[in-house]
């Protein structure tokens, strides 16, 4: 018995590659569907000469215009809702499409209409028999089940970092650019300092490695992943997904325009679609058929240990473009073998990873899973085993490999005077001055890829709201380096039962040693006070031009218990 399954927007980017992903499945009936008739028909028998396995024919159709009466004169099993952009979408054709008593699927990834889906639309799948799928793409699908995959083993989820990165010679609907364009520059939701926090969409960008593809840069996009994610694997720091152009310019005039929108500059940038799909003529010349993916996910195994899980998705010759729908491929042949139950429901809440990697197979599509444990911690590794070890309880807890990732207290802050104070003050982010002004260090602990690494430390401090970072490592040759880009400091670091202090030996930028009696000079200390609490003391000045910053004061952990496991 076969199925008749509609497609939505056959003919376009992403439903054109499901559809013929779709018609290799021998018990399926598909019916594509394009507001031209004759569009859908050309597809239709392109597939059928290509040996399709499943039925195979292409109508015109609208839903914007008469869509029930089309539904009841077609009577699919199933429709696969490939048109968008759900940015801004309500649920008026998924709502039809399960009145009229088929399986409904979309490729939303939009968190506003991901958000509201199962509320709005649960009860109308019930009284109807079938089930309504949202999400079934790239994200929240695909990136749902690797974290999933990758956290069961780990006690606590420090990080999920999720990157994608198409080839920049792939094809870019209309829909596609009008998604990226609505939230550029405008508050999206991401996961940090172990709650749900927001930022601004397209804007500080950084360089990622992605196995097979190289360094490649992306920036914050909205999802729904944060708040799917967050919550569900008590992440103790950050989620964040992030995405990238692979051409450069096509990356910079994005954030560009996102920080002219976020200004107020360009407070609506839709009427920009035509002129961007037209530069991608020009842009897309200089790049590859090779996209990717990874999914990064940091924290404690069952010992108590740091560890990072690494899953990539490499994709060739172009067929990234097959990536976001092969979980809406996925959802097909799991309610044809009857896996899913009746009811609305995000597409990442019944879908596996080995069942969407199986639609993968077809494709120039690979996917591995790498694995990194910490031999040590950073701190550790700078003033020696012994040394860390006798450093009081408080400070061990804040340093060690397995400690809690987001500390909570108080700082006084006081700052320099004059224009050489200011200027520093901002190359650096240093905060404002202030007394019992809240702070919060989220202390990120990197593993390169290398089997044992030692984390690479990210230390951002948070002074109410004004976060200023930088990174702790130890270089092969043992230095002990903190990074303000595009500054790298050398600290000589020493610890001992009293605490920690960090002096600063030598200062350079871009691999060039700056002079030494120039270098700002450091009086920082860790130590732990009569209650038993983290300590800082950090006091920054200038040969001549004297104090920059001076801020001083204490932290302590999220509430834990005694095997090291947040409680929230």
């Amino acid at each position: 018995m076969t199925r008749r399954v509609l497609v939505l927007g056959a003919t376009g980017v992403f439903g054109t590659r499901l559809a013929r992903h779709l018609s290799a499945f021998p018990e399926l009936e598909l019916v594509l569907t394009s507001r031209d008739a004759s569009r859908a028909r050309v597809l239709a028998a392109e597939l059928r000469s290509a040996g399709s396995a499943a039925t195979v024919d292409g109508v015109a159709l609208d839903h914007r215009e008469g869509f029930a009466e089309r539904l009841r004169d077609l009577e699919p099993w199933a429709v696969i809702d490939c048109s968008g952009p759900f940015q801004g979408a309500g649920y008026a054709v998924a709502e039809e499409i399960l009145t009229a008593g088929a399986h409904a699927i979309d490729l939303a990834d939009a968190r506003d209409y991901l958000v509201g889906y199962q509320e709005a639309l649960n009860d109308v799948a019930l009284e109807n028999g079938v089930a309504g799928l949202a999400g079934a793409s790239s994200t929240p699908a695909l990136s749902s089940a690797v974290v999933n995959d990758l956290s069961a083993g780990l006690r606590r989820v420090d990080t999920i970092d999720i990157c994608i990165t198409p080839g920049g010679k792939s094809e870019v609907g209309r829909s596609a650019v009008e998604g990226i364009l609505s939230y550029a520059g405008v508050d999206i939701p991401v996961w940090q300092e172990g709650r749900l926090s927001s930022t601004s969409g397209w804007t500080g960008s950084k360089r990622i490695v992605v196995p097979g593809l190289g360094t490649r840069r992306v920036a914050p996009v909205e999802t729904i992943d944060a708040e799917l994610l967050g919550p569900r694997h008590n992440v103790a720091s950050r989620v964040m997904l992030s995405a990238g152009l692979e051409s450069p310019l096509e990356q910079s005039g994005i954030a560009i325009l996102a920080r002219l929108r976020r200004a107020g500059v360009i407070p609506d940038l839709g009427f920009l679609v035509p002129f961007l799909l037209a530069a991608r003529k020009v842009t897309r010349l200089t790049t590859s058929d090779r996209g990717g993916m990874v999914v990064d996910v940091r924290g404690l195994d069952d010992d108590g240990a740091l560890r990072r899980l690494r899953w990539s998705l490499l994709a060739v010759e172009g067929d990234g473009l097959f990536v976001p729908v092969l979980p809406a491929a996925a959802a097909i042949r799991a309610l044809l073998n009857g896996d899913i139950e009746q009811g609305a429901k995000l597409a990442s809440d019944c879908l596996t990873l080995s069942q969407i990697e199986s639609e993968m197979e077809p494709h120039g599509v690979s996917t591995t899973v790498d694995r990194f444990d910490a031999e040590d911690n950073a701190i550790g590794r700078a003033i020696g085993r012994q040394s860390f070890d006798d450093l009081p309880p408080a400070l061990r807890a804040f340093h060690d490999q397995s400690g809690e990732p987001v500390w909570h207290g108080k700082a006084d802050i006081d700052t320099g005077n004059g224009s050489v104070a200011w200027l520093f003050s901002r190359l650096f982010g240093f905060p404002a001055a202030g007394q019992s002004v809240p702070v919060c260090v989220t202390v990120d602990r990197e593993l390169d890829s290398e089997a044992n690494a030692v984390p690479v430390e990210t230390w951002t401090r948070n002074f109410d709201g004004r976060r200023f970072c930088s990174r702790l490592r130890v270089a092969h040759d043992g230095r002990f380096t903190e990074t303000f880009d595009p500054f790298v400091f050398e600290i000589g670091i020493t610890g001992d039962r009293s605490g920690i202090t960090m002096p600063i030996n030598s200062w350079s930028i871009a691999g060039m040693k700056l002079p030494a009696f120039l270098a700002p000079r450091s009086e920082a200390r860790e130590y732990q006070d009569d209650e038993d609490r983290f300590r800082f003391d950090v006091k920054l000045s200038l040969p001549v031009f004297g104090m920059l910053a001076h801020y001083r004061g204490w932290l302590e952990p999220e509430n834990t218990d005694s095997k090291g496991v947040t409680n929230r």
